[in-house]
């Protein structure tokens, strides 16, 4: 099952129009956001890259001005890790891959006055994005146009949704452009003041839920830390795999 997501991964991003191929790695560049979660690059199976391989792939992030980042299964790629180390990276954290099929959705206790619908709107987008970028602790203020990421994943046939709570945006999330019948659950966030709630059990059910009754027969993801995993685990998440991310150390873009 491990090969299986990151095939979805690297389908989705080299589905992206600004993707790089470099060496055995596909990197997807966001040009209107700077976060290092929107830009990084996936190896290939098996893949056993050279030095030269890493110094070309450093050497790509930085003509985009955006910090050299993996994210990746490395069981799928056992020997990439320690030549990403050889040349300076740094392993950020090592989360689980969790997943959930069909029959294994748990829905959680309802919560009164929480309603959802599907985010389609500029105004929409625009308020789903800027609780994420709180949510994930991101600096500054959202930039121009990032919201527009969202807008392609409903394009392509994924799922983006608001979360309203007695009339006021909450939260949001999104199930990513199916791949061979899987899809990753991204992007789930929750305002500061609507914690708390259980809102963010029932948003990340309730997409899970749509993604299944369009077919999908496993929904994936990627936990924040213990507490997210946990949250998961109570609505029928289960531990697939290990997902590492990796980086190089600076400050990153440089302007």
């Amino acid at each position: 099952m491990e090969f299986d997501v990151q095939h979805h991964t690297r389908t989705l991003a080299s589905r992206v129009p600004t993707h790089v191929r470099v060496g055995p790695f596909i990197c997807r560049f966001n040009p209107s956001w700077s976060s290092p979660f929107a830009n990084y690059a996936i190896p290939d199976d098996h893949a056993e890259p050279t030095r030269e391989d890493i110094s070309s792939l450093i050497a790509a992030f930085r003509q985009q001005d955006r910090k050299p980042r993996l994210e990746y299964l490395p069981g799928c790629a056992p020997a990439v890790e320690k030549a990403l180390l050889t040349a300076g990276f740094e392993v950020e954290n090592r989360a689980p891959v969790m997943a959930c099929g069909p029959r294994h959705l748990e829905a959680p206790d309802p919560v009164p006055g929480l309603e959802f619908r599907e985010a389609r709107s500029d105004d929409d987008l625009d308020e789903l994005f800027a609780i994420q970028h709180r949510a994930f602790e991101e600096p500054g203020d959202p930039e121009p146009g990032a919201g527009s990421s969202a807008r392609r994943i409903y394009q392509n046939g994924g799922i983006v949704v608001l979360a309203m709570f007695r009339g006021e945006a909450a939260g949001g999330g999104s199930c990513t452009a199916p791949v061979d019948g899987m899809t990753e659950l991204v992007g789930v966030a929750v305002a500061d003041r609507f914690r708390r709630r259980g809102i963010g059990a029932a948003l990340s059910a309730h997409l899970t839920s749509r993604a299944h009754r369009r077919g999908y027969h496993l929904v994936w993801l990627e936990p924040a830390d213990d507490s997210v995993e946990r949250i998961y685990a109570g609505i029928g998440y289960r531990t697939i795999g290990e997902k590492l991310n990796i980086s190089l150390p600076g400050v990153w873009p440089s302007g």
